[in-house]
């Protein structure tokens, strides 16, 4: 490993560290990451449009500011990567969608302006599925994001070019947001950290149904502080979410210390109600089999959730509804088949579909509170099937068995998401085909901190054992995803704010 190569591997806190002690500085950073960023983001394709000269300016004012003693951001000096569902000023931001291929916003959101304000910089956009709708991280600007383990195999979604990025050393900093699952199942297939915090936490300034605690905005990490770093930075109200609160933003820096010998925990291979391969469900018994000693009780669980599958399909398809109906109205066509879906389901739903699934969600969260009279964490697999081709839009078929739509084989997480609990996907070794492998850990009703304080000390755990410890892809070992799979190729991209760094593209 050369110099540069050490020094982007290492996480957000120790970089934040060393440049606060003048041992690095922030153009020296950036260097870095816009190296290795030109070396292998051909080959992995999350990184999308950049700003570098700008980003390079930024780098070097930061850096006088160090020598000159003033007071210093949470990030500053850090090189930051910005999902490209996020209104980025000055950067192309296309949502993934070819109606936004010259869409450059004249200010950023209240995420992005958050970061910055702590001294973040923006190198450029990760990429994401068309309007995040789904999984795979691809589309027909920007082509797919491969995983930084195997290109020829997806990055999850919908954050899955923030998740490859960190996971391939690009950069230290990526923002995330989930839905159904768009921050932990990336995470879980990338082997990086990625937090979904309580409705509020972060404000989400994008959400048109402002009072939906379905779709949340949260960190990703390399390490679970380095997603506390991220939380610290852009968590507190905002009248742009009128699910936002006012928090102690900073407590978030150093989580409370705890003794995993003196937790709880329950563990469930499905919740009672997702499809999950016979494989996946033998790694993670062998996963708990090996942390189990760490918990002063680790039992299997049992849920009965009602229909939280009809409840998840009426609330996502009002989102869509609301956000996609000007568009669908001018050019159906104009739409990908993931956010054309959505929008028709919706369109299809009554006012009835839309009181039930509201009162159903109530109720599901009530029953998911019966296993925290017992325990303190619920353990499942964040993902039910390894990575896989990304020519695949998405999960066809689990042990056979064909799936109702192109994201119900995400019920892992999205089950989690109706409750409105915090969960963490953590990395926790490979699977039996040498892939990342997530653990999802989900706390408390409003326990963020409490979760965030339990997967830290798990993670350290973890780091002592060879099945249980993160997985680290070898990136010089890597060859370009296998030419059938290029032969799709969309016309290039408009671009504009920087230069396109993407390599496979695909429709």
């Amino acid at each position: 490993m050369n110099s540069q190569d050490s020094l982007t591997s290492a996480s957000a806190v120790e970089l934040r560290r060393l440049i606060g002690t003048r041992e690095i500085s922030p153009v020296e950073l950036l260097d870095a990451c816009i190296a290795r960023i030109e070396t292998y983001n051909p080959v992995i394709n999350a990184i999308t449009a950049t700003c570098y000269e700008r980003a390079r300016k930024e780098a070097l004012a930061a850096g006088q500011a160090v020598l000159r003693g003033e007071p210093l951001g949470l990030l500053h000096g850090l090189p930051l990567g910005v999902k490209d569902l996020e209104a980025t000023e000055g950067l192309l931001t296309t949502y993934g969608s070819p109606l936004f291929r010259g869409h450059v916003p004249t200010q950023d959101n209240v995420l992005v302006s958050r970061l910055r304000a702590a001294g973040a910089i923006v190198v450029g956009k990760t990429n994401i599925p068309e309007m995040g709708a789904g999984a795979n991280s691809r589309n027909a600007v920007w082509g797919a994001t491969g995983n930084p383990f195997n290109p020829n195999l997806n990055a999850g979604g919908s954050s899955g070019g923030s998740a490859a990025a960190l996971a391939a050393d690009f950069l230290p900093v990526c923002t995330g947001s989930d839905t159904g699952g768009s921050l932990r199942i990336p995470a879980s297939k990338c082997g990086v950290v990625g937090f979904r915090p309580s409705p509020g936490v972060v404000p989400n300034s994008r959400k048109l149904l402002g009072w939906t605690p379905i779709s949340v905005v949260g960190p990703m990490g390399r390490t679970v502080a380095d997603a506390c770093l991220q939380l610290a930075a852009s968590a507190g109200v905002s009248v742009t979410d009128p699910l936002s609160y006012a928090v102690n933003a900073d407590a978030f820096l150093s989580p409370p210390g705890v003794e995993l010998s003196s937790l709880r925990v329950g563990w469930t291979e499905d919740f009672g109600c997702c499809a999950v391969d016979e494989g996946i469900r033998r790694v993670f018994r062998s996963k708990i089999a090996a942390m189990r000693h760490l918990f002063k009780r680790c039992d299997e669980v049992s849920f009965d959730l009602g229909d939280v599958h009809r409840c998840f399909d009426v609330l996502r398809a009002e989102s869509f509804v609301a956000g996609m109906h000007e568009a669908y109205q001018r050019d159906p066509a104009s739409l990908g088949p993931n956010t054309r879906a959505n929008y028709e389901m919706g369109a299809k739903m009554s006012l009835s579909d839309s009181a039930w699934a509201q009162a159903e969600q109530n109720r599901i969260l009530q029953r998911f509170q019966r296993a925290y009279q017992d325990y303190d964490l619920i353990l499942s697999p964040t993902t039910p099937v390894s990575p896989f081709p990304w020519t695949s839009l998405y999960a066809d078929t689990i042990n056979g068995e064909k799936q109702e739509n192109y994201y119900r084989w995400l019920a892992l997480t999205y089950v989690v998401t109706l409750t409105t609990h915090p969960a963490i996907s953590l990395p926790c070794g490979t699977d039996d085909l040498g892939m990342p492998f997530g653990l999802q850990v989900t706390g408390r009703f409003r326990g963020d901190m409490e979760t965030l304080s339990a997967a830290q000390a798990m993670e350290a755990a973890f780091a002592g054992s060879q099945a249980l410890r993160r997985p680290v892809p070898d990136l010089a070992s890597l060859a370009p995803s296998e030419p059938a799979l290029r032969s799709i190729v969309t016309a290039p991209p408009i671009f504009s704010g920087g230069t396109h760094t993407g390599g496979v593209s695909a429709v």
